[in-house]
């Protein structure tokens, strides 16, 4: 039996998983809908566009897939997991307590589903979390200033580079997601999957770079068991290089992680899953 799909936002990503779903013979479009239902005229057909998000339940979606904007969780988040599966393309939403925290308990019948993207070792980093023996997480994004959708201070900050790299913000994940809700998702899912240290003990960085002009690096820095300060600490560090054009807020290797992950979003009953 065909998986249906709901998919909320119509952007690059969304268009992606759209025809995605069209080539496979496991899935099927349960509906499209899009803030703005003229971007989808003459690329959806009539019988796939919902005009009114709060009607999503009439066309039986077995996974509803945001990829919109983080206003969408919070607003929906909790009636779609009445309904369906959820997956959460923007986890920057999740910033929000308040947002994390009914859409937690709405997870009942259906499972939340949290994509990777482009966070590496999310489900080894989960396991340790479980245990109680993830210590300390960091995140780094280095990104060409262009790549950046910030909102004020950071944007200032960022409009004012010109030859030499920048650090723009450095601290906790958790004020860091309402300046850059559209670049930082990886930094969330992180924190969703090192649920014992949180949006508040998760640290992220960000880097403006003028000389990335073809690439997006990831960088993750796991911390363990073990003495920090004597050097015996248990650690993991990798550095993810992503092929990006100047301009472009998601790499072109995370288009391919997110259909993986809409894929994998299944089977795993109710909870929070990272897919």
């Amino acid at each position: 039996m065909k998986r249906r799909i709901g998919i909320v936002g119509f952007g690059h990503l969304g268009q992606y998983l759209y025809n995605a779903a069209f080539e496979r013979e496991d899935l099927e479009v349960a509906f499209v809908w899009n803030r703005s239902s003229e971007t989808l005229k003459g690329k959806v057909p009539d019988e796939y566009i919902l005009k009114d998000l709060a009607d999503f339940a009439e066309r039986k979606p077995d996974l509803i897939v945001e990829v919109a904007h983080p206003v969408i969780s919070g607003q929906y988040g909790e009636s779609f997991l009445m309904h369906a599966d959820y997956m959460v393309g923007s986890p920057t939403a999740l910033a929000d307590q308040s947002v994390e925290d009914k859409l937690r308990a709405a997870a009942k019948h259906h499972g939340l589903y949290i994509p990777s993207g482009a966070f590496w070792g999310g489900n080894d980093i989960q396991k340790m979390a479980d245990r109680g023996s993830l210590k300390g997480l960091r995140v780094t994004m280095r990104k060409h200033p262009s790549s950046f959708k910030l909102n004020s201070p950071l944007k200032e900050k960022n409009d004012e580079i010109e030859d030499k790299q920048v650090v723009l913000y450095d601290g906790p994940v958790r004020a860091l997601c309402p300046l850059a809700p559209n670049n930082v998702n990886t930094m969330a899912a992180a924190c969703m999957a090192a649920h014992n240290l949180g949006f508040d003990k998760v640290q992220g960085c960000i880097v403006s770079d003028p000389e990335l002009t073809d690439w997006h690096f990831v960088e993750v820095e796991v911390t363990g068991p073990g003495d920090v300060q004597a050097g015996k600490a248990f650690t993991v560090s990798t550095i993810r290089k992503n092929p990006a054009k100047v301009g472009a807020v998601t790499g072109s290797a995370t288009y391919a992680s997110f259909l993986s992950s809409m894929i994998g979003a299944m089977g795993r009953g109710s909870g929070v899953h990272l897919c």
